[in-house]
């Protein structure tokens, strides 16, 4: 009853396609596939969002506003902003108790005459920046001092702006 096995073949296909059902899903997950890869393309936070135009990311807009650094202390706020190619003259600072206004304006004018050649540029902005401190403030007993692009104000807190340290029981 013994059969020599070495004399059977076994065809095996090279490649397996799907088929019926299975082709079908394997369409959908590939389709599927697609859409995520369109998502993802584009910011997938706001995937419905518009383009900016390539002039905003280059960093142009970054110049017109200052970078500002708010550190809260234990009896006072610092508020440090980058404001270099700012004149001190130029700069307007404003603080109420619970805010701080950075304003201020930059103007640059450039010309090169020789011979026949003839070039002028000019460049003028405004900035505007308000940002709310961490706790209120005596905005009468603020000091700023302007050094090398870096203005710096300091204001006292208010007595019921401090920090009291409360015990764990």
């Amino acid at each position: 009853m013994s059969k020599n096995i070495t004399n059977i073949k076994k065809e095996v296909p090279a490649k397996t396609e799907p088929y019926g059902f299975f082709k079908e899903m394997e369409e959908r997950m590939q389709e599927l596939e697609q859409h995520f890869d369109r998502l993802f393309q584009r910011d997938w936070l706001k995937p419905m969002s518009f383009e900016m135009p390539e002039w905003t990311r280059t960093g142009i807009l970054e110049l017109k506003t200052p970078k500002v650094d708010i550190i809260e202390r234990d009896n006072d706020i610092v508020v440090r902003a980058e404001v270099a190619g700012v004149d001190k003259e130029d700069l307007d600072v404003s603080l109420t108790d619970a805010a701080i206004t950075i304003k201020g304006s930059t103007s640059e004018e450039f010309k090169e005459e020789k011979d026949d050649y003839f070039r002028s540029e000019m460049s003028k902005g405004e900035f505007s920046r308000t940002v709310a401190l961490p706790a209120k403030v005596d905005a009468s007993k603020a000091e700023s001092t302007y050094k090398h692009g870096m203005l710096e104000v300091i204001a006292p807190k208010l007595e019921q702006g401090k920090r009291h340290k409360v015990k764990v029981n």
